[in-house]
């Protein structure tokens, strides 16, 4: 498994383009930027400013020059990197959201993602990173902790991480811990559990399963227009009714698809040395110039093959997503 703070590389490296920033806006829970057509969203940061020092210098600038804001300390920094990110990465979506469950919005449509593993998360040890509107309507249908970093009522600090999340069977991990720095150790502390990245600021990236990410809880902008006026004008939840729409996507079995078409690839490509090893064998001359391309493929395909069974057996017995 990769560190989780590798995560910062794995964005950078998807975002290493010369391609403009059109528009950064900062409303008072999130941030929204735009590159081309596409959009791309992440929670503004608790921590309220007065003024920015770079205000009105980054529109026209590039996403490598900018992007790499994303390890910056500088909390107002990291947030519009990521929605800059955000905004790159959804250019290629398209396919995952088709390999996505949308989910129907209910009474509370930012907790739609709760609603949908409800049934699962039952008699189970559940911790919530981040603390959403409206949580409470839960608190008779499961038991679970809420840690925070700036807690309220009965929400936990963040040094509660260290003791609830290596016993919990389920978290529900806010992106947000992406710019604030907090994803690598979180992570790190979940491993045991099953863990759902969620939230406006998760990036579509299948690669999230490297870090143990089981389930992702991305959003999918579906009216742009009505989402920027609903960000400019200070809107929390309300983007889930003006353009944002929650959809999951189970990583784990998205890697499983990957690597069944990693394997049909290698194993046409060891068919076509089986052909020329069987042409050359007609009028042999000297050593076969095949047979060590051919011992490095069957290497290949067996490791795949293990990779593909291990997975499978993990998977097996695993909540499997379904329609709500």
């Amino acid at each position: 498994m990769a560190h989780p703070r590798e995560i910062y590389d794995l964005l950078l490296d998807k975002t290493r383009s010369p391609e403009i920033i059109q528009e950064i806006l900062i409303g008072l829970t999130w941030t929204l930027a735009r590159v081309g057509d596409s959009f791309g969203l992440a929670m503004s940061p608790h921590s309220q400013t007065r003024t920015l020092p770079w205000s009105g210098t980054l529109i026209g600038k590039t996403l490598a020059e900018f992007t790499p804001w994303i390890r910056s300390w500088n909390s107002h920094e990291a947030v519009v990197a990521m929605a800059a990110i955000n905004a790159k990465i959804n250019q290629n979506n398209a396919e995952l959201l088709a390999q996505s469950i949308v989910l129907d919005a209910p009474k509370f449509a930012n907790l739609a993602v709760f609603e949908h593993f409800l049934p699962h998360l039952l008699g189970k040890k559940v911790v919530i990173v981040g603390r959403y509107p409206n949580l409470e309507k839960y608190a008779e249908k499961f038991d679970f902790h809420v840690l925070e970093r700036h807690p309220m009522g009965d929400d936990l600090p963040d040094p509660a991480c260290e003791y609830l999340l290596p016993e919990a069977e389920w978290v529900f991990l806010t992106a947000s811990s992406i710019p604030n720095k907090t994803f690598p150790r979180l992570v790190e502390l979940s491993q045991n559990a099953h863990i759902v990245l969620l939230g406006p600021t998760a990036p579509w990236l299948t690669e999230l399963a490297d870090f143990g990410i089981e389930f992702l809880a991305a959003v999918d902008i579906a009216t742009p227009d009505k989402l920027r006026q609903t960000v400019a004008e200070g809107g929390g939840v309300r983007i889930f009714e003006n353009g944002a729409r929650y959809h999951i996507f189970d990583l784990k079995q998205g890697e499983l698809i990957t690597l069944k078409q990693s394997i049909a690839e290698v194993a046409q490509r060891r068919q076509y040395l089986k052909d020329k090893i069987e042409t050359w064998s007609q009028s042999p001359k000297g050593r076969c110039p095949y047979l060590t391309e051919l011992d490095g493929v069957d290497k290949e395909l067996s490791e795949l093959d293990s990779r593909y069974k291990r997975l499978w057996d993990a998977r097996h017995g695993r909540p499997a997503l379904q329609s709500s």
